[in-house]
């Protein structure tokens, strides 16, 4: 489908004027499928930035990959995440001003914790990894003896959540204040949509969902900050991040304050669990739905798993399929699927002029799925990213944890953390859904499914003891 657009005019200096497309053309199929009239439109501008006109806010539409590099990395010091973007002002209210925010503060909460995310550092903590995931997998032995249905995203998010506070935390954080968090980042996600949605709206005015944001930050709050104190007040000598924030000093020598430390950890946990989350909570639909994919997957896992209990780094490395399904599933279904900018100047983007002040509107989501870029964009087909298909045209046609020196820093962990959450569970267990189907998506802070994916297990075999 092919939409039509305001003429332009054309300025050969400063850029011609983007071409904007009415609301009223984009209405219908924004109230019906969102994500799927974004790619339309992007099809449709053919590698051109367009202008939506969403009546009170009007952000441009920067999806060819080229313009998303020129955002993201080359002339990044111009798109900031502050002022009022869409996104960042409510997500700041749980994560704080550090490593999401811009300027000095990010700097240096970003130099704080870059050694804690190198490749060299997250390889070192696959044994201690492997062993979390194990232990949080095998609370599912009761459901698969038993046949019990359970809320997929909710055991996920405590096997990953089991995970992350292994290393974050050296398992100070206690199993019920895991699942306390889980369950308060999933209010968080739901309750950040009508501020995503409205966000010309001042905080002062109230808007849906303010109570319940509100609420959960303050059940975040009361596991998280008796725990910084208690860090700050007896540092330990351990190189987990929360010891090593404790013993942090800043440019001038000085201890953090509390709130520094929280907000670094918070920012940290939130992004590596809900990342890991998110994408996973897909995987059981689109399995279910793609049967020798499934197969494929599980052949794999038989030969190189086979019945060990805990997953080593070699067979990791290994693992090539699952790997491949991951970032099939990163790349159809990406957590953080909105990265708003505000250009601080006016630019030139491709050729189109950006005014300051504006938003600009980048999205991995839309990029991803481009069918000038990628053959059968909605198709799920892992082996895109097996061996020579894995190259792209465009390092910014794939770009699902962001760019420039804003890229996540989590992307490692994650890269490490989701193929071993996925060995492990398919290695022991064999699922199905109780309502079969892709799930609708749910348009949030994170790119979640719209309704539980509900499932069952069943062991494969007896596995060797630990």
């Amino acid at each position: 489908m092919r939409y039509a657009m305001a003429g332009r005019s054309v300025d050969d200096a400063r850029g011609r004027a983007a071409r904007s497309i009415p609301l009223w053309r984009m209405l219908p199929g924004l109230l019906r499928d969102p994500l799927g009239q974004l790619v339309a439109v992007a099809d449709s501008a053919e590698g051109e930035i367009v202008r939506l006109n969403l009546g009170t806010i009007r952000p441009y539409l920067v999806t060819e990959p080229a313009h998303v590099q020129h955002v993201l990395r080359d002339n990044e010091a111009n798109y900031t995440r502050g002022g009022n973007s869409m996104l960042w002002r409510p997500v700041r209210r749980l994560t704080g001003e550090g490593i999401l925010s811009d300027g000095p503060q990010w700097q240096a909460s970003r130099a704080r914790m870059q050694p804690h995310f190198t490749a060299k550092r997250i390889d070192s903590l696959v044994d201690t990894m492997s062993r979390a995931v194990s232990d949080a997998v095998d609370e599912f032995d009761e459901p698969a003896r038993t046949g019990r249905w359970f809320d997929a995203g909710t055991e996920l998010g405590r096997v990953i959540c089991r995970a992350i506070s292994s290393v974050f935390f050296a398992d100070r954080v206690s199993l019920a204040d895991q699942l306390r968090i889980v369950a308060a980042q999933g209010t968080i996600v739901t309750a950040l949509r009508a501020r995503l949605l409205l966000p010309f709206v001042p905080d002062a005015v109230p808007v849906p969902g303010d109570r319940a944001l509100s609420r959960a930050i303050g059940v975040v709050d009361d596991i998280m900050l008796p725990l910084v104190r208690a860090e700050m007040a007896d540092p330990r000598d351990g190189d987990d991040l929360l010891a090593a924030l404790a013993r942090a000093r800043d440019e001038q020598g000085r201890p953090l304050d509390e709130r520094q430390v929280r907000d670094d950890v918070v920012a940290s946990f939130a992004t590596a669990t809900e990342t890991t989350y998110a994408v996973l909570t897909w995987l059981w639909p689109i399995l279910d739905a793609h049967p020798e994919i499934a197969e494929r997957l599980y052949a794999e896992l038989d030969e190189v798993v086979g019945t060990d209990r805990t997953i080593s780094r070699e067979q990791l490395r290994a693992l090539t399929y699952t790997r491949a399904v991951v970032e099939e599933l990163l790349r159809m279904y990406p957590a953080g699927w909105l990265l708003p900018r505000t250009a601080l100047a006016d630019d030139v983007i491709g050729g189109t002029r950006i005014k300051a002040g504006s938003i600009v509107v980048v999205s991995s989501y839309i990029t991803q799925r481009l069918a000038r870029f990628w053959d059968r964009p909605d198709v799920f087909d892992p082996e895109r990213f097996r061996g020579d298909q894995s190259r792209r045209g465009h390092r910014y046609a794939y770009f699902p944890f962001g760019g420039g020196p804003h890229q996540c820093l989590g992307m490692y962990l994650f890269n490490l953390e989701a193929p071993l959450v996925v060995a492990t569970m398919l290695s022991r267990y064999r699922f199905r859904l109780r309502e079969p189907g892709m799930p609708p998506k749910q348009l949030a802070a994170a790119l979640r499914p719209g309704r539980p994916v509900i499932m069952a297990l069943s062991p494969v075999r007896e596995r060797r003891p630990a």
